[in-house]
């Protein structure tokens, strides 16, 4: 069965481009042009990934991953031809993959989305033990953390930064060492994606612990620093 694609653009010159060079790379595409429009084919055609503009009639595309996360785990690759770096960053801490910034090229865009389903969705390898410390439990075989015994509300990629960082609980990881062991070596994107995913993952464990349990060590990198049971 081909990898499906759904394409969400409201500009038809840009529309026809994404899907010809998305029908070339071999993927089966769908396009649609408004968020609700979004919504209603991600719900009936479940494509593997969605190509997202932020800048949508309708409903934004900000909006529309919020609500592609409330019940799905879709690839997600934003495009956004605004300049402020918040609405990449934002569209990060929903729950988006990648971006891409308008101009982009067509070659690009396929690699992007290649890379992306590269990654698979790998949880830790089994049989992988759960990890036990003062304030947080992670469990790999459920896919769960949690922080003071109430569980953490955490996408998929969000539960594997905090579980590489977890396994190695008090060593300093580089930002080019989380994008290959949560992303891939594969990976095409830029490490900006590793800051917000990071940040994002620092921020839920601070609310349910009241704890510092990720610390950022400057020019290098991120380190765990919860103590183990």
């Amino acid at each position: 069965m081909n990898i499906k694609i759904l394409v969400v653009e409201d500009e038809s010159n840009i529309q026809t481009i994404i899907r010809t060079y998305l029908e070339s790379a071999g993927f089966a595409v769908r396009v649609v042009g408004s968020g609700p429009d979004a919504l209603r084919e991600a719900a009936q055609w479940q494509p593997d990934l969605i190509v997202l503009d932020l800048n949508l009639p309708g409903m934004d595309g900000l909006e529309v991953t919020t609500r592609l996360r409330q019940e799905s785990e879709v690839y997600i690759l934003i495009l956004t031809a605004r300049g402020e770096e918040t609405d990449r960053v934002a569209g990060l801490r929903l729950g988006a993959d990648d971006y891409l910034t308008k101009p982009f090229s067509p070659r690009e865009l396929v690699a992007r989305v290649e890379a992306i389903l590269r990654r698979q969705r790998r949880g830790p390898a089994a049989p992988s033990a759960t990890l036990t410390f003062a304030h947080l439990t992670i469990n790999p075989d459920s896919h769960e953390a949690q922080a003071n015994g109430h569980l953490l509300e955490l996408t998929a990629t969000e539960f594997q930064v905090l579980w590489e960082l977890a396994r190695n609980a008090g060593r300093v990881l580089t930002r080019d060492q989380l994008v290959n062991l949560v992303w891939g070596s594969n990976f095409y994107g830029n490490d900006r994606v590793v800051d917000v995913y990071v940040g994002q993952v620092r921020r839920k464990l601070q609310d349910a612990t009241q704890q510092t349990l990720i610390e950022t060590v400057r020019g290098v990198g991120y380190k765990f620093v919860d103590v183990k049971k």
